[in-house]
């Protein structure tokens, strides 16, 4: 263990809970660090209850809920004994710039839930993993996983300047706000989303303060945050441009297969002398690869692809078995896309027939965007505010003052990856929401591990192939 108390091997939060509490769970239950995706929780926790919470999770992480009263309203709202029917999802509020106090408490207390069920590991170290990029929901999302216990604070996809004081205010049991990134006019400050514990709950306890580690793809964003001790981190995740989901976009778009090259290589001789302890991501998922990281001088890695494909892994097995399937015959795809995320931010997409990343089912998707939590605040002269998101329909977007040249190629992602684990909706007029589903852009790794293990692995088995990394650089 470092300074920090962490484990060498960290678990990746993918996805909206690809990296559920069940895989957390088990990876910490090995004595690694497990971790959470905190994207979309309540929508997630919110559609478990209406099919009927099969096995009693939900229930009884929230009867460990220090507010009863909340945990009972979020039942009574939302549980379903029998499931839904095939009726759709009840919609949950969207994240908005002004607190909502019941929509507050839900975000909360389904933080709270799912770190709560990967914490029964018992001494296992826990994470949770946001996007920097889903700020409107990050506030009460972080308290809800401090009130469970979480061990550390996962970020990228943005540069989360404001996260450490944020986490501190809250273990000293204050009210904390977070600055919101929207377009405004000149002179207009940018609006803080506020949580006031003693608001929400009718009580502000002090707790613990998690380690926080932030994603950083550059050694200049992690000398820029550790300069200053209002900003900086406990650690860092220093992120190659082949790790899935979002990346960093590149400083210059370059005529490459990924669109990056050697400038977005990050200088890890740099990134150790700013001192902070730090862990390697992307295309580290071979024993030989994490002996050089830990030769290197990072604490160890951070692995999402070959825990997304592992049977404890929140994707419904037909999707994980169906990409395996397209690596044992060499046809597995996955492309880095600059455009499909409405954050402007790459994204890698699997393409797979049936999900979004096959052209034909992206055409056949009706464009809506009704969880929103890609969408960007924009405040007028008059300060007020509206919201959009470029893979909503087209003529909203642009009624809002949406530029029409950026619809193209946008891939709604809060609805696809919600589908890929199994809790897409189904619309009234027959529509299913089909699955995204995003792996690191290079299937070398899942190809080694397939040689191993042909019909698919465990958890455990990854976590033993890097911690024999770990072990052959500390011989």
């Amino acid at each position: 263990m470092n300074s920090l108390g962490l484990p060498p091997i960290i678990q990746g939060g993918m996805g909206a809970a690809v990296s559920s509490w069940y895989l957390a769970r088990t990876v910490a239950e090995e004595g690694q660090l497990g971790v959470v995706s905190g994207t979309a929780l309540e929508t997630v926790v919110a559609r478990r209850l209406q099919d009927g919470d099969q096995g009693g999770h939900m229930r009884q992480a929230l009867a460990a809920f220090p507010y009863p009263e909340v945990a009972q309203a979020i039942l009574d709202k939302f549980f379903l004994e029998e499931g839904r029917g095939g009726k759709p999802y009840r919609p949950t509020r969207k994240n908005s710039i002004k607190p909502h106090k019941e929509h507050d408490q839900l975000v909360a207390a389904s933080n709270f839930v799912e770190v709560w069920l990967a914490k029964q590991a018992g001494s296992g170290k826990v994470g949770i993993n946001f996007l920097e990029k889903l700020q409107t929901a990050t506030p009460a999302a972080l308290y809800g996983a401090m009130l469970a216990g979480v061990d550390a604070i996962l970020m990228g996809a943005g540069i989360p300047r404001e996260i450490p004081q944020l986490m501190t205010d809250f273990s000293q049991g204050k009210a904390a706000g977070l600055s919101i990134d929207s377009e405004r006019p000149a002179g207009v400050e940018a609006p803080v989303l506020m949580f006031d514990p003693q608001e929400t709950f009718g009580a502000s306890p002090t707790m613990p303060r998690p380690a926080f580690l932030a994603i950083v793809t550059a050694e200049v964003l992690a000398s820029y945050l550790a300069r200053n001790e209002v900003t900086r981190p406990d650690g860092f995740i220093v992120e190659h441009f082949l790790a899935g989901g979002h990346s960093a976009p590149p400083r210059r778009l370059q005529d490459t297969e990924t669109g990056y090259g050697p400038l977005d290589e990050a200088n890890i001789e740099k990134v150790r002398a700013v001192g902070l302890p730090f862990w390697m991501a992307g295309g580290r998922a071979t024993t030989e690869s994490v002996k050089e990281a830990v030769e290197l001088g990072a604490e160890g890695v951070q692995v999402g692809t070959l825990f997304a494909l592992s049977n404890e892994s929140g994707l419904l097995p037909k999707y994980r078995e169906q990409m395996l399937q397209a690596a044992r015959e060499g046809n597995l795809r996955v492309h880095t896309d600059h455009r499909a995320s409405p954050t402007g931010f790459p994204f890698k997409v699997v393409e797979m027939p049936g999900t979004i990343g096959d052209v034909s089912t992206y055409k056949a998707r009706p464009r809506l965007c009704d969880l929103g939590y890609l969408r960007s605040s924009h405040i007028d002269e008059a300060g007020k505010v509206s919201y959009r998101c470029a893979a909503e329909p087209d003529d909203a977007f642009v009624k809002k003052g949406g530029e029409e040249e950026e619809l193209t190629g946008r891939m709604c992602l809060c609805n696809g990856l919600v589908a890929a684990v199994g809790l897409g909706q189904e619309r009234p007029d027959g529509y299913v929401e089909a699955p995204l589903l995003t792996l690191g852009a290079t299937t070398g790794d899942i190809e080694a591990m397939l040689k191993d293990y042909p019909n698919g692995w465990s958890a455990r088995d990854v976590v033993a192939r890097l911690k024999a990394g770990v072990d052959a650089a500390n011989v």
